[in-house]
């Protein structure tokens, strides 16, 4: 059924532009590079931006477009993963109908494009997590086991691509802002007070927890409040946000029916000589050990699913305090995109 909506959906000639671009091997970008070039964003530098990011669009994309056509146990064919799909088929051809960009008109029109694309794109996340969840719905499970492995390397394929496209559309875009904030290059800040960022992303988890259970636990931060580092707010309020988030739940959830006050999640940051190290931890009660080799994969929650309450994701995104089983293996892949890791250590009976 996906094979033949396609067919009928995209005309033969765009079907074989996305195979050809998507045989083209793609270009990496490091942190250092998008900081340097964009430093100064001449009209010279923002053309040049364009006409890669032309070419190397493309080429993303067409690959993420082919590999949803051929994914293990029917998963192509569910109605959420369909819709992202035809999200990814769409932007190929938006790009691809853009002439070559030659002067800085044609950057300006390419810019709108790509804005575009960015903005169809931006609840992927739960509506590839409601996909995968109506595939666990259906599947035997003695065909989980068998192809779990395979559904789990397609997503973290198929998401640290998506981190990277959205990394290159914004940075392109931030780029044209005439007035910068100070030590700002597009997406990237360059002297990024992690302390600061961690205590905006632990306000930010503590008001969805209060939203949800009525009270939050106290977040105590440690850690230089003057130190700062190159790199991007955006990824790390993601990653301290899930992780504190996770935290919340599990402390608010233990102590929900004790006379004890529930004690504070504990946020250490620590500049290294070779890292800068983030430590999140708890007394939520910790993971079981069966249950630590399942907190990465991508059909895996301790909590109740929230997909089955809101399966309309056509406007904004839903925020919830847990149950996408998506929020650990994303931030993982989100601190690994720029060579960092992401690492659970949990004391069982204790916490994390």
């Amino acid at each position: 059924m996906a094979a033949k909506k396609a067919i009928e959906t995209f005309s033969k000639s765009l079907i074989e532009d996305v195979h050809k671009w998507g045989c083209f091997k793609q270009t990496g970008v490091s942190l250092r590079y998008m900081m340097e070039f964009g430093s100064k964003p001449s009209d010279k530098n923002l053309l040049i931006s364009a006409q890669f990011l032309h070419k190397e669009l493309a080429i993303r994309i067409a690959r993420r477009a082919i590999e949803l056509e051929n994914l293990p146990c029917g998963l192509s064919h569910k109605p959420a993963i369909l819709k992202v799909r035809d999200w990814y088929w769409d932007s190929f051809r938006d790009i691809r109908s853009f002439s070559e960009i030659k002067n800085m008109n044609d950057e300006k029109e390419f810019t709108e494009v790509i804005k575009a694309i960015k903005v169809r794109h931006n609840n992927v996340v739960p509506t590839m997590a409601l996909g995968v969840q109506q595939l666990k719905k259906d599947l035997n499970p003695k065909i989980y086991k068998e192809d779990i492995v395979e559904i789990h390397q397609f997503l973290d394929r198929f998401y640290m691509s998506r981190i990277g496209i959205r990394m290159l559309i914004g940075q392109h875009v931030e780029l044209h802002y005439p007035n910068p904030r100070p030590h700002v290059v597009g997406y990237i800040d360059t002297r990024m007070s992690p302390v600061e960022v961690a205590r905006n992303a632990s306000d930010d988890a503590r008001a969805i927890c209060c939203r949800q259970y009525g009270s939050a636990p106290d977040v105590h931060i440690y850690g230089d409040p003057d130190f700062t580092f190159p790199y991007v707010p955006a990824h790390l309020h993601l990653m301290v946000f899930e992780l504190v988030k996770n935290s919340l739940r599990a402390v608010e959830e233990r102590y929900m029916n004790s006379d004890k006050v529930s004690p504070p999640i504990r946020i250490i940051v620590a500049d290294g000589l070779e890292d800068v190290t983030i430590k999140i931890s708890d007394e939520g009660g910790g993971i079981p050990r069966s249950g630590l080799r399942k907190i990465f994969t991508y059909l895996y929650s301790t909590a109740r699913n929230p997909l089955d309450e809101h399966t309309d994701l056509g406007v904004g995104d839903n925020v919830t305090m847990a149950g996408y089983g998506f929020g650990l293996p994303i931030s993982r892949l989100y601190a690994r995109y720029f060579g960092g890791d992401l690492q659970i250590i949990s004391m069982e009976g204790y916490g994390k």
